[in-house]
């Protein structure tokens, strides 16, 4: 199932946060269960123009590409208009790539032993890193700038996620992923276990 088109709603009861606003990065955070993840993340490059609104732009330039194109064969002018047609599949063909493109997508999982990114690519592609969640550092430039990595490093491995978002959604992601961690961490440490019953 696709992910929510999710502003960052915390739960305080439960220390959980779900996005439900036009972020790419789609966030869905529940309470812990045996055998469960703490958290998943699916991050997801951001195409602003909707199915519709591909036909609605392609439709426009296509018809004033038309009536310029009649207007110079009118004129006597007859191989300009082949021109404005190839105008027109240029512009089919760089939306039809950016689209392509935005079937790439990662998931970030973790649990208590393990925090799992998988990278999908536009043909389906996998590639899948996995990292020990007590060791890990989430780093980021804060406040960050459009060269500013998202990178995850642990033992040596150091791996860039959400590459594709912008810089904002990449801070946010990395304090999703922190207090994540933080919580992770505190489950598993020997003292909190000790004390539960």
């Amino acid at each position: 199932m696709a992910p929510a088109v999710l502003a960052v709603s915390h739960l305080p009861d439960q220390g959980r946060g779900v996005y439900h606003e036009p972020m790419d990065a789609a966030v869905s955070q529940k309470p812990v269960e045996a055998g469960q993840p703490d958290l998943n993340l699916v991050l997801r490059p951001h195409r602003s123009l909707s199915p519709l609104g591909f036909w609605l732009v392609m439709g426009g330039i296509g018809g004033v590409s038309f009536a310029a194109g009649l207007a110079f064969w009118l004129a006597g002018a007859w191989p300009v208009f082949g021109f404005f047609g190839l105008d027109v599949l240029l512009v089919y063909w760089a939306f039809k790539a950016s689209y392509s493109s935005g079937k790439t997508y990662e998931t970030v999982c973790l649990t208590d032993n393990a925090l799992t990114v998988c990278r999908v690519g536009r043909r389906g592609e996998r590639n899948i890193w996995s990292f020990q969640p007590y060791w890990l550092r989430v780093d980021i430039d804060d406040p960050p700038n459009h060269e500013s990595a998202l990178t995850l490093s642990s033992h040596g491995k150091t791996l860039v996620i959400g590459a594709f978002l912008p810089p904002w959604e990449r801070l946010e992601v990395a304090r999703i992923l922190r207090g994540a961690l933080s919580h992770t961490r505190r489950l598993s440490a020997p003292n909190h276990r000790d004390s539960t019953p």
